[in-house]
């Protein structure tokens, strides 16, 4: 009897906010073992990543990457174990980390360099390669390490603080001796960011609706100013930070999450990047492959050791999938949002 794969599509464009009728569920057949041609390895996932960035390849409209084409396996980061393989890096059993999207199975083009990855399980939990120690975590590694580059004492500021990539950008820059305060939404976000995560401080946007409200709150939270800024939301927390901001500040511009749905993002006092001298650069973490290395082998460490702490919200079976990312885009996850397949 042969496998099914379940698999999600990009059935239509979001016009504003992304609906579950974007999404199609379908199923494929799993080819067998000696249906692989040469080179090609059978990956059955165990877990889905789910991702910000998403929202964007579902539109149709100019970025740094290609639109996600209609009719196809949403794109997404994947874990899982070989279940089939021609490939002679690759055995049935090896834990792999790639690129397998929206599905239960895919099969990989082991020859294309660097498609595929096995992973050591034995100190790092499978799932934690799509967080602290995957794409998210290296995303926070290098905006912190080479865009911030912070020094010992200095204080940085972190949007999105309990999330896959916030999370560890904070414990990070504790790490390397600096004050951090975070930014999230609701009580329980705030405490898991303080209490478990170690930063210094964090503010609850949700009870922070005006600017100047805001800025009074980072002020009470970073007085003498702010070093460093990285940045996943956009919108009037950005703007707070750039009033508290000191000269020679620097800002990570990883995400915008505030205007994913198209909603205007609209600076108020641009000039403060002007009067205060600031560095704002935005980054794609798939264009420094150069920094993966040192930036897991830092990551793996600290998570295997248990200085680097995560929390996951796994959404149950593929079908779950689209309910889940609707769920991530309007912050209801807590932690790394994963869907586990297995």
């Amino acid at each position: 009897m042969s496998l099914i794969n379940h698999q999600i599509l990009l059935a239509s464009r979001p016009a504003g906010e992304p609906t579950v009728d974007n999404f199609k569920l379908v199923e494929a057949p799993v080819p067998t073992a000696d249906q692989l041609a040469d080179g090609q390895v059978l990956v059955r996932h165990h877990y889905l990543s789910l991702d910000p960035y998403m929202r964007g390849r579902m539109n149709d409209s100019k970025s740094y990457a290609e639109p996600q084409p209609l009719g196809s396996v949403m794109i997404g980061g994947t874990v899982g174990e070989v279940v089939a393989s021609t490939h002679a890096r690759f055995a049935v059993g090896d834990h792999v980390v790639g690129m397998g999207g929206w599905q239960e199975y895919s099969v990989v083009d082991a020859n294309q360099r660097g498609i595929l990855n096995k992973v050591d399980t034995r100190h790092i939990p499978l799932s934690a390669y799509l967080g602290s120690v995957g794409m998210p975590g290296v995303t926070a590694w290098y905006g912190l390490m080479k865009i911030i580059a912070p020094k010992a004492g200095e204080t940085i500021v972190v949007s999105a603080a309990s999330g896959a990539v916030g999370s560890v950008v904070g414990q990070l820059a504790k790490v390397h001796g600096c004050r951090v305060i975070g930014i999230a939404g609701g009580p329980d976000k705030c405490r898991y960011v303080t209490e478990e995560l170690g930063f210094d401080a964090c503010l609850d946007h949700k009870q922070l609706t005006d600017l100047r409200s805001f800025s009074s709150a980072l002020k009470a939270a970073a007085p003498n100013g702010i070093d460093g800024c990285f940045e996943n939301v956009g919108g009037i927390g950005l703007d707070a930070v750039m009033l508290r901001a000191n000269a020679f500040s620097r800002v990570a511009l990883c995400g915008l999450i505030a205007g994913y749905n198209g909603e205007p993002l609209v600076m108020q006092n641009p000039s403060l990047i002007l009067v205060n001298r600031m560095k704002l650069q935005g980054f794609i973490v798939s264009e420094h492959p150069e920094v993966w290395p040192e930036a897991m082998q830092e990551l793996g460490g600290l998570v295997a050791s248990g200085r680097m702490k995560f929390r996951e919200s796994v959404a149950q079976g593929i079908a779950s999938a689209p309910e889940a990312f609707l769920g991530l885009l309007k912050g209801r996850n807590f932690g790394k949002q994963l869907v586990k397949l297995i």
